[in-house]
């Protein structure tokens, strides 16, 4: 009985030290660089990229705690490709009135990358930004990433798509309810 005992414990003993070598947890998101997207259906978090686009990254965060994203629409929506927001005036025209250099990077356009929407010029990117839906190849090395979904895309696939004949335009559009820096919201 002892012996059975004591191979019981051996077992167990060996089992626990092996434990945190066989399951990963995942890492704890920095909440300065973690943004909360709250839509009318649901929460979106955003672990941003600070290594990557750092300036990006800066004026998202100041934007964001300056309430400028709180009510903006969704206004350029195309399924199976992105959903931009961004724009105070709702039409893809308007932005913070300040343009940031270009942070290109190797990160893919991925589902869930969120990205800089800019014009023509590389570094016109303001204050509107996309999230992809699937992956889009042929924007890597040509928009900023800044940032990845880590959870909560299921509402972000519940965004209200755009018309496919008038470039993803929407009428009515899904908003953004409030958007914060993670470590700015109290528990």
């Amino acid at each position: 009985m002892k012996k059975t005992f004591r191979i019981i414990i051996v077992f167990f003993g060996l089992v626990t030290a092996l434990l945190p070598l066989s399951v990963s947890a995942a890492p704890a998101l920095d909440p300065e660089n973690t943004i909360y997207l709250d839509l009318p259906t649901g929460r979106v978090v955003i672990q941003m990229l600070p290594n990557i686009a750092p300036r990006h990254v800066l004026r998202i965060k100041e934007l964001t705690r300056k309430g400028f994203y709180d009510g903006l629409s969704f206004h350029r929506v195309i399924p199976g490709f992105m959903a931009q927001t961004g724009d105070p005036l709702g039409d893809g025209s308007g932005g913070s009135g300040q343009k940031l250099q270009a942070e290109f990077s190797r990160v893919q356009h991925i589902r869930g990358t969120v990205s800089m929407a800019r014009a023509s010029d590389p570094n016109s990117a303001d204050s509107q930004f996309f999230i992809c839906f699937a992956p889009a190849p042929f924007l890597d090395g040509q928009y900023t990433v800044w940032g990845h979904v880590v959870s909560g895309m299921e509402f972000v696939d519940k965004i209200k798509a755009g018309s496919q004949y008038n470039n993803g335009a929407v009428s009515n559009p899904s908003r953004i309810v409030r958007m914060k820096v993670a470590s700015d919201v109290k528990p």
